[in-house]
């Protein structure tokens, strides 16, 4: 005889069937997912590993590359290999790092070779004359490192001797300015020493008169030359000299005047060699 089910149990059952299937369809979506997360989290960290080693590698050869590194056979060799075969990044790495600090102890080594042998090559030259040429080589160094202004002083410094022309105030230097009066001009081509009218004015070095004037904006001044070095007193009161003389270092010339272009009593000096101004403050001691 069958079995009479009721209507409850027929219920019943369903439930529990459907409730299965809801848990076997619940576990086999959750093991997808699981397998699918898996791959995804291989696949980063592939991809991570990948990155990290090509930054490994970038950075090595930017290293190299600025640090003027050349390749050497082993390191093509070992950059081949790489490229063949499937290494382990970690020792090629480390193998590169063994290359680059090898390199740097022999550079290091040859570069204190190489400073020995000039310490004992300059060391036998100074027995021989070697200083002298030294020497030479130095002074023409710094001589192009100086303008030519700087390097004409020391010309006229080494040929010439120099005294102060007067005492007194230096009212205006050499080079730019910016005076109150227009006729007064903004480049100012020598050294203002002011003092009282008359004060007596002595020539600053041995030479020839080759010209005495009163006109212009100097007023009366006049110029006198010592080899290539011509040395100009202007605004003066009174000429004790005419063209043509010759004239003692430190023998009275001219007296302290305002004449010409001039704003007050006071001694204008200029020097020029070869027709190029020199800044009289670089040659007198004042």
């Amino acid at each position: 005889m069958e079995r009479i089910i009721s209507t409850e149990d027929k219920i019943r059952r369903a439930e529990e069937i459907y409730n299965n299937r809801k848990i076997h369809q619940a576990r086999t979506g959750t093991t997808k997912v699981s397998l699918s997360e898996k791959k995804d989290i291989k696949l980063f960290k592939k991809m991570a590993i990948q990155i990290v080693v090509c930054l490994a590698l970038y950075s090595v050869f930017y290293l190299i590359k600025n640090n003027n590194y050349v390749f050497s056979e082993d390191f093509i060799n070992m950059a081949k290999q790489v490229l063949s075969y499937d290494e382990n990044f970690q020792e090629i790495y480390s193998k590169i790092i063994n290359t680059i600090q090898t390199n740097n102890i022999t550079q290091e080594e040859n570069n204190k070779e190489e400073q020995l042998e000039t310490n004992t090559e300059n060391t036998e030259d100074n027995g021989i004359g070697g200083a002298e040429e030294n020497n030479e080589q130095k002074e023409e160094q710094q001589a192009t490192e100086l303008t030519q202004m700087e390097q004409d002083a020391i010309s006229i410094k080494k040929s010439i001797s120099f005294i102060n022309p007067i005492e007194g105030t230096i009212t205006s230097r050499f080079g730019w300015r910016s005076p109150t009066t227009n006729t007064v001009p903004k480049y100012h081509t020598g050294l203002d020493i002011a003092n009282i009218s008359g004060t007596k004015i002595h020539s600053a070095t041995e030479g020839d008169v080759i010209l005495t004037s009163s006109k212009g904006d100097y007023g009366n001044h006049l110029k006198i030359q010592t080899n290539d070095v011509i040395i100009i007193y202007a605004h003066c009161k009174t000429l004790y000299i005419k063209q043509g003389e010759h004239v003692l270092q430190g023998q009275e010339i001219a007296e302290v005047g305002s004449t010409g272009n001039s704003t007050g009593p006071h001694l204008h000096f200029e020097i020029r060699k070869n027709d190029r101004l020199v800044d009289p403050a670089l040659i007198l001691d004042i």
